[in-house]
């Protein structure tokens, strides 16, 4: 008879903690909001990355816009169109990203090579980009790919190229080490043949 009594008290027992549902919302937010943190962050990191990807563009097709304005080109030239383009960055850092210019020259077997070349670093000076000429990983002289509808003999264009590393705020949501973003631009020079570059008229290498 004891044992029955026991048996069903265990019973009434077992049903009433079944029926409590008291910590069940504390247990489901414990599990749910690391997730939909992980979500959030996730979605704001990849717009960023979006939006910067899209910056990266715009300062390609800047820098080569700019430049193919010219006619000639000091130094002192190069610096601004550098450091004009990458104001276009704004609001994000300018620190990361590496553009670099190149005057190309098709020739009349639409080889493509280079003529002349400037990479640079930019950096915030007093609230404002500003540039500072590097070498080149192009050499004058070099053979280069252009797409075909460019390959016009006897023409030149001017290439830009931007590179950038995107890091993320919060590492974990995406790469911890960055993104590399990159994109690039040709523009045909506007006010002359070719953009000269420390030399009196247009050469070809």
């Amino acid at each position: 008879m004891k044992i029955a009594r026991s048996w069903l008290r265990l019973r009434l027992a077992a049903a009433g903690l079944a029926r409590d549902c008291r910590g069940v919302a504390a247990t489901e937010f414990v599990m749910i909001v690391p997730l939909m943190l992980v979500m959030f962050f996730g979605t704001v990191e990849f717009s960023s990355g979006v939006a910067v990807d899209r910056k990266v563009t715009l300062v390609a097709r800047t820098l080569s816009d700019l430049t193919s304005q010219s006619m000639t080109v000091a130094d002192t030239d190069l610096q601004n169109f550098f450091a004009a383009s990458a104001s276009v960055l704004t609001p994000y850092t300018v620190v990361p990203v590496q553009p670099t210019l190149s005057e190309i020259y098709i020739d009349a077997s639409k080889n493509a090579k280079i003529q002349w070349s400037k990479a640079a670093t930019v950096a915030m000076v007093g609230g404002a980009p500003k540039a500072t000429l590097t070498t080149s990983s192009h050499n004058q002289g070099d053979t280069v790919s252009v797409p075909a509808a460019l390959q016009v003999p006897g023409t030149y264009l001017i290439w830009s190229e931007v590179k950038y590393t995107y890091t993320p705020a919060v590492g974990y949501v995406m790469a911890k080490t960055g993104v590399n973003l990159s994109d690039l631009t040709y523009t045909r020079p506007r006010q002359s043949a070719c953009v000269m570059y420390k030399t009196a008229a247009c050469t070809t290498y």
